[in-house]
């Protein structure tokens, strides 16, 4: 049985208590109250309710921590070094069309560097969870990026810019150049699932733009403590504030950023 320090264990908690009523509003799916913040962008009720749960859970174990979250936003603690990063439902479109692929993420944030993050998947019981210095774990089970080395059995992620999001004419160059050379791409609709799979060595690794600090920064973590590399798809470090990354294992993370950038290895 792993070890987990009190963080953790607040973080894990709080998304396993989130997730009970989660799923069952998702087994009444049909019956969800749905109104459209833009195009192909959803809130559900169940969201704002995760969230409420998740604010009250995380806001009762640490009352000095600050919050960013997605539907209700930026809060300040009096303990201005910490906060909790919070996306309630990551694939919320997944979700409002019946699609059993979402799950909460909760990242912490200390001193302006992530230090620890979960992704649980609440309809498979996949908890994913990591801490700075401490290795990710799926389950208890340690979990490491892939071994692969070659581009052409390598399988990667990404998210498709749709209607309303800007970008489609710089992603289908990318998107052709990445096929053109590896095993496939596949196209989920939840980031924080897509950086939990690279980081398990189920893709070797995935990129995107466009996307909130909430999507991510659990996923960055998973990553990093997975022996991953992340930056942004243009080599930076400000993927919370700029919404760009690319995460891989170091073996590819080089080659992937050349493909998505210039088409080729």
């Amino acid at each position: 049985m792993a070890s987990y320090s009190a963080n953790m264990n607040v973080m894990m908690g709080a998304a396993r208590k989130a997730a009970v009523r989660l799923k069952r509003d998702y087994g009444e799916v049909d019956q969800l109250q749905v109104s459209r913040k833009g195009p192909a962008d959803f809130v559900t009720a169940a969201d704002i309710r995760t969230e409420k749960i998740l604010r009250e859970e995380l806001g009762r174990a640490r009352p000095d921590f600050g919050f960013l979250m997605e539907e209700s936003g930026e809060e300040a603690g009096s303990d201005a070094a910490k906060r909790w990063i919070v996306d309630p439902v990551d694939g919320t479109t997944n979700f409002v069309h019946g699609i059993a692929h979402f799950a909460i993420s909760i990242a912490l944030e200390e001193d302006g560097e992530l230090t620890a993050g979960i992704v649980f998947d609440p309809i498979n019981e996949l908890m994913f969870s990591a801490e700075k210095g401490a290795g990710a774990m799926l389950n208890d089970r340690r979990i490491r990026v892939s071994a692969r080395q070659s581009l052409a059995e390598s399988l990667f992620a990404t998210g498709i810019p749709f209607k309303g999001r800007k970008g489609q004419d710089n992603f289908l160059p990318a998107m052709e150049a990445v096929m053109n050379h590896s095993a496939g791409i596949r196209r989920f609709g939840s980031a924080a699932l897509d950086l939990a799979y690279v980081a398990a060595g189920r893709y070797e690794g995935y990129w995107e733009n466009g996307l909130q600090a909430w999507d991510i920064a659990a996923g960055i973590v998973l990553v990093r403590e997975a022996g991953g590399l992340v930056s942004e798809v243009n080599g930076g470090s400000g993927m919370l504030s700029s919404g760009s990354i690319l995460a891989a294992t170091p073996a590819l993370h080089g080659t992937l950023g050349n493909l998505v950038r210039r088409g080729e290895p």
